[in-house]
């Protein structure tokens, strides 16, 4: 591992390591994560957008259609240290069997689960995602990145949430 690589992946430890609690820095990871890929001359998709980027091409053939039935949420007001999950199902409107190759919380205070298996066309499938609010007091705006191989290859999912603090901690 080059030197210079080795401190694009230890920048990009420590600002993952404040990023839950700092949204400019989800953004600060999402152009490292960019400028890394781009410095090891791979392509460099963003990270959060549905949207490909002008290098990519729409693949030929038949493709699975990924439907979902709502890709934000409002868990509204909870309490600090609560833990609260939503699902956000969806369809396969395509032609060809869906397959979620991976999913991609914008912060380790959410945990995702998805369909492991191949979605048949016509068939329903799931992302849960549980977020953990505990040490995220006020208003937090997270995303899920769905990375499947439909067309463009990345969904975004969203949601958000007020946390009321802690009685007694510092508000921030």
């Amino acid at each position: 591992m080059t030197m210079k690589k080795s401190l694009w992946i230890f920048g990009l430890v420590l600002l993952a390591m404040t990023a839950c609690k700092d949204k400019d820095a989800e953004k600060k990871i999402a152009a490292l994560e960019a400028r890394l890929a781009e410095v090891e001359g791979k392509r460099a998709a963003s990270p959060i957008s549905p949207m490909a980027t002008p290098a990519e091409e729409k693949p030929e053939g038949p493709l699975p259609l990924l439907a979902f039935e709502k890709t934000d949420h409002d868990f509204g007001t909870i309490k600090e240290g609560a833990k609260v999950t939503h699902v956000y199902k969806f369809k396969n409107t395509g032609e060809v069997p869906l397959i979620i190759e991976d999913v991609r919380p914008s912060c380790g205070c959410t945990a995702p689960e998805w369909s492991k298996e191949p979605v048949p066309p016509g068939g329903e499938g799931f992302v849960k995602a549980e977020f953990d609010s505990s040490g995220k007091p006020n208003m937090q705006n997270k995303t899920i990145t769905v990375v499947a191989n439909t067309w463009p290859k990345q969904t975004t999912l969203s949601f958000k949430a007020m946390v009321t603090p802690k009685a007694g901690a510092p508000v921030q």
